[in-house]
């Protein structure tokens, strides 16, 4: 999970192994589950500590499961 200004170039480095001794590294199939588009960088930093913060599991999958939860966090978080 993470935020970031151009999403496919950021995937592409999980992918590739930019970043060789990250946590990221350390798994080649990384997908995306949730996208958040237009959001300031500031918003979806928050956003992303935030479903962190939870350690949940069932959080993250209530998250893809209802879409108006993910409105209400960016209403929040503005």
């Amino acid at each position: 999970m993470g935020s970031c200004l151009d999403f496919d170039s950021r995937l592409s480095e999980h992918l590739s192994k930019k970043y060789a001794k990250s946590y990221t590294a350390k798994t080649i199939d990384w997908y995306p589950i949730i996208k958040i588009d237009q959001l300031k960088l500031s918003q979806a930093r928050k956003i992303e500590l935030h479903i962190k913060k939870m350690k949940s599991r069932l959080y993250f999958k209530n998250l893809i499961k209802y879409p108006e939860m993910i409105e209400k966090l960016k209403m929040k978080y503005q």
